[in-house]
């Protein structure tokens, strides 16, 4: 590969990592918010390392030809006038290799979305397990007696598959999240959880009955039911949820961070 293409990618690399992380909230699509001084870091070491290679080889990142490298290129005499016929050529590598700035340059100019329905609809969605009681006692808090429930999808989900002290029953609630289309006219309140990245996400998910769904991924507040689906405490459940209202309402910064929305920070 070229000297040139090798620093370009370096510099572009780190000043989209710097843009992304540093400048805007985008980094919060890929990777979970306490990576973030580690990216800012990346993104110098890359600049300073791209900054290196350009001042060692000189404007613009062509090191100057020696007369050794010349003799090299060329055909070498044997002191008769006659050349050898080892001539080579160093021109560098495939001009493929240009290829790999489109990365780097979609991630300063043009931030790939955060993952979506496309990514939940391909993955089934796993409630988290409930921990194992030692005591007797009932796994799950009671939820308030009055008004709305504000609930994150992870909660929801957990009490909708687990809970067989059915403490969901008889309270009105209200999740958050994108909507994920169906089979046969179906579709989900969907949410992504991460651990550290987004290649790691997992997928939680409600269906939903009652309006019919707003376009895919569209961030909607649904408010609504519990609808019993299954055997409780069993793979056989599935979280549902009879919705009587959807309201559309702005995409969050960190999609991935999966909490109680409330009216106030919405």
């Amino acid at each position: 590969m070229k000297r040139n293409v090798q620093v370009l990618l370096l510099l572009f690399l780190g000043v989209g990592l710097l843009h992304i992380s540093l400048l805007t909230d985008l980094y919060l699509r890929y990777v979970r918010p306490g990576l973030r001084p580690a990216l800012i870091a990346s993104g110098v070491l890359l600049i300073a390392l791209g900054a290196v290679s350009a001042a060692r080889d000189g404007f613009p990142f062509n090191r100057p030809r020696t007369d050794g490298d010349q003799s090299h290129d060329g055909d070498r005499s044997n002191g008769d006038g006659h050349g050898e016929g080892h001539g080579h050529s160093h021109a560098g590598g495939p001009k493929v290799a240009w290829l790999l700035y489109v990365p780097a340059l979609t991630i300063l100019f043009l931030a790939p979305p955060a993952l979506g329905s496309y990514t939940a609809s391909r993955d089934d969605a796993k409630a988290p397990k409930a921990p194992a009681s030692t005591t007797g006692e009932s796994l799950f808090a009671d939820l308030p007696d009055k008004g709305v429930v504000e609930m994150s999808l992870n909660d929801f989900s957990s009490r909708a598959v687990w809970d067989t002290d059915r403490t969901l029953k008889g309270h009105t609630v209200r999740l958050t999240g994108f909507v994920t289309p169906g089979r046969h006219g179906t579709w989900y309140v969907s949410r992504l959880v991460i651990s550290c990245c987004a290649a790691d996400a997992q997928v939680r998910k409600v269906r939903v009955h009652g309006p019919a769904a707003p376009p895919a991924d569209t961030w909607v507040t649904v408010t609504g039911t519990w609808h019993p689906t299954g055997k409780l405490g069993t793979d056989d459940a599935s979280p549902a949820l009879d919705v009587s209202t959807v309201d559309r309402v702005p995409a969050p910064k960190d999609p991935y961070h999966d909490v109680v929305v409330t009216p106030d920070s919405r």
